[in-house]
């Protein structure tokens, strides 16, 4: 299979890159500015990898341009912002949803032509847990999150025809980049929140991706990949 996984440089999506990689899939991955990482990634899992900013919809028209089209799309590329609603800026808030939101949308936009010719196809999302349950100081990102969950079930039932597969998951706590600046004290609060009382890799989140790649009659489903930290 063709698989183009977007910020693939680092985290969940370098994860995402190795594991699809390791099977014999043919990878592509997107990233957005951290050379050196995307370098060491495709040199160690032969993927393809293209520095797109996924919030510029003809950087990713031309990404798309240059690579086989995709048999499954994994939207991974994703910002965080944590503060107060009073306090973040509407900037910030559109830069949340630049990326997080209208980036998914145009890549899936980019990979749909090649995807309707075949009448098959595979599109993940990478939301969060608090995009089902939301996060105090994190009304932004949560709201992006959310919004990926309605368009991943909205896309479910108008793709599904055409043989598409749509579907989500939901990371819980997971240890990257994006916890960096999060205290150990407070990530060690998060680790005993969590039933099975560890907090999550990356890893963990690719082999999820994996098997929903596989999964040919599950669509339009969120699959929550937390630790039991949110049960909904």
């Amino acid at each position: 299979m063709n698989v183009i996984i977007t910020g693939g440089s680092r985290g969940i999506g370098a994860a995402a890159v190795r594991a699809f990689s390791a099977r014999g899939d043919r990878v592509a991955f997107l990233y957005e500015k951290e050379d050196e990482k995307a370098a060491a990634v495709a040199a160690e899992t032969g993927a393809i990898a293209i520095r797109c900013d996924v919030s510029d919809e003809a950087a990713v028209n031309a990404a798309f341009a240059r690579l086989p089209g995709a048999d499954v799309l994994i939207n991974n590329a994703g910002i965080a912002d944590y503060d107060l609603i009073n306090v973040i800026t509407p900037a910030r808030w559109r830069r949340l949803f630049a990326v997080n939101v209208d980036g998914a949308f145009y890549c899936i936009r980019a990979a749909l032509p090649h995807m309707l010719r075949r009448q098959s196809g595979c599109i993940l999302n990478v939301s969060s847990m608090w995009g089902q349950v939301g996060a105090s100081c994190e009304a932004a990102y949560s709201a992006t999150k959310g919004a990926l969950l309605a368009l991943t079930k909205a896309l479910a039932q108008e793709l599904g025809p055409s043989g598409i597969r749509v579907n989500a998951v939901a990371p819980g706590v997971i240890q990257t980049d994006m916890c960096a600046h999060v205290a150990p004290a407070v990530m060690e609060g998060l680790r005993q929140q969590t039933p099975i009382e560890r907090l999550g890799t990356p890893e963990d989140i690719a082999r999820a991706m994996v098997y929903l790649a596989d999964a040919e009659f599950i669509t339009g489903q969120v699959l929550p990949v937390n630790g039991g930290f949110v049960i909904t």
